[in-house]
């Protein structure tokens, strides 16, 4: 399986590294590297946007042709420039957003409540539990494919059949990041989800 990337970041990097170590052929786009956004978009099954989300509507709406009937996962949280939460309503999230500029992807949330400090094999074990990604869509099919995808690459998957329940999961980044920076905790921070 193929993944295409669209930011160079410190997520994209991090998520890329993961993924190739994992054995899936990777390719990262940027909007000033060799490598275009649209043509990872062309490259992956699977895409993965790791841009800041306040430049997502100018980078996603040249490619929704490309990125037609494929699984795109946002990994966006809504922040301010200085890492404050970026309200969008109550009503709303990064990730509906997204669906409503990607009308013919399947949309899936993932990825945005986990730091890219902790993205690496040492960082994804806690004392031998793995992190958590959360896996929130509208199609259960996409919520399996990332599941298993957040599976190989070292997470502990928990999953929503609902793409509203981004709201929650941005929510929960805020936390992560107020615990992280706004109070100085640091980002070797991550959420494990237990059922007992």
């Amino acid at each position: 399986m193929k993944i295409g990337i669209l930011g160079a970041g410190n997520i994209g990097t991090r998520l890329a590294e993961l993924a190739r170590a994992a054995g899936y052929d990777v390719l990262v786009g940027s909007r000033k590297g060799d490598v275009s956004l649209a043509d990872a978009s062309r490259y992956g099954d699977i895409i993965l946007i790791a841009v800041h989300y306040h430049a997502v509507e100018d980078a996603l709406k040249p490619l929704s042709e490309l990125l037609a009937g494929k699984i795109v996962i946002d990994a966006t949280n809504p922040l301010n420039d200085d890492w404050s939460p970026r309200l969008l309503g109550e009503n709303t999230s990064a990730g509906e957003e997204i669906a409503k500029l990607l009308p013919n992807s399947k949309i899936v949330k993932a990825f945005n409540t986990v730091f890219a400090d902790i993205m690496n094999t040492e960082g994804l074990s806690r004392n031998g539990s793995a992190v958590t990604a959360f896996v929130a869509s509208d199609h259960d099919d996409a919520v399996k494919t990332v599941a298993d995808f957040a599976r190989t690459i070292g997470f502990a998957p928990v999953t929503a059949n609902k793409l509203m329940v981004a709201r929650y999961l941005e929510a929960i980044a805020h936390l992560n990041i107020e615990l992280a920076v706004g109070q100085g905790g640091g980002t070797n921070a991550a959420f494990l989800f237990h059922r007992g």
